[in-house]
């Protein structure tokens, strides 16, 4: 059954980290400024580049560090990461050593990730087949369970291999997150696909990526509830542009309502508006 993190939903920036936001030391700033304003997370975009007029583009791994070190209670991550263009063993030791600094505040977002915004995949060689992607990320995702776990990673799959089979420990990836049993995942995918569904269903949280109505909401949170055999809490996360009402969505199961800039018109004045306008919550 899908359960929610606690009441009402909860409220948090989601930014992409481009052009006046490509400055790690101003995102934490502005993560701090959040944090003191009553926000609970702030999430950060994870592009190697985009279509113009951007030009600017940070690392979001670098970002989130500088996020962690300069807030106590926010929640924080990429939303998302294409896991496909990522070494799943790196990520696992960021990941673990993030959380580590963070004292358990990481939300690892993930999915396909895709060609159409930037060409990112295609200008780096990067596999362009959604299904192939699509196997790496579930693949990468066995990985990261393996690794949080604190236990030796013996894994040898279609697509990556973390094993050492002449040591005895193998390979572990210590110390191991805060949280337990490993930092929550929010998988991304299109509302109405089933295997995206089926997937998120696996993980302890939803970012549908295509929502226009919060009867797919509705929808997709049915879905999930049955396929999901555990009573353990689940977030389902919304992106809606600062204004819209999240009560809808809350009632059709949303925990997170994630405010929502374009890259096209984002500017530092307009993000820093909607963080003074303070966050929305479905009780008002």
């Amino acid at each position: 059954m899908v359960t929610q993190q606690g009441a009402g939903i909860r409220s948090a920036l989601w930014l992409p980290i481009f052009d006046e936001l490509a400055d790690p030391v101003l995102v934490a700033r502005l993560a701090a400024e959040a944090e003191e304003a009553g926000w609970h997370g702030v999430f950060v975009w994870d592009h190697l580049r985009w279509r113009p007029p951007v030009r600017q583009v940070a690392d979001p791994w670098i970002t989130l560090t500088a996020i962690a070190t300069a807030t106590e209670r926010l929640r924080f991550g990429p939303m998302v990461t294409p896991l496909a263009r990522r070494r799943p063993a790196k990520v696992a030791r960021e990941t673990a050593t993030l959380d580590v600094l963070s004292g358990g505040r990481l939300t690892l977002g993930v999915g396909l990730g895709g060609d159409s915004f930037g060409s990112e995949l295609s200008m780096t060689g990067e596999q362009l087949d959604d299904r192939l992607r699509a196997q790496q990320l579930d693949e990468s995702l066995e990985i990261l369970a393996a690794a949080w776990s604190g236990e030796p990673v013996r894994h040898r799959g279609v697509h990556y291999t973390v094993d050492i089979t002449d040591i005895p420990d193998g390979v572990r990836f210590l110390p191991r997150p805060v949280q337990r049993p490993g930092v929550p995942v929010w998988a991304a995918g299109f509302a109405g696909k089933v295997k995206p569904l089926r997937r998120a269903a696996r993980c302890d949280g939803f970012f549908p990526v295509n929502l226009e109505h919060p009867d797919q909401l509705a929808e997709s949170v049915a879905t999930i509830t049955g396929l999901r055999d555990s009573a353990a809490a689940y977030d389902i996360a919304v992106a809606l542009p600062p204004g819209a009402d999240p009560v809808p969505y809350a009632e059709a199961g949303a925990t997170w309502w994630m405010a929502e800039f374009r890259p096209e018109d984002l500017s530092l004045d307009k993000v820093r508006g909607v963080l003074r306008d303070g966050p929305i919550s479905a009780g008002g």
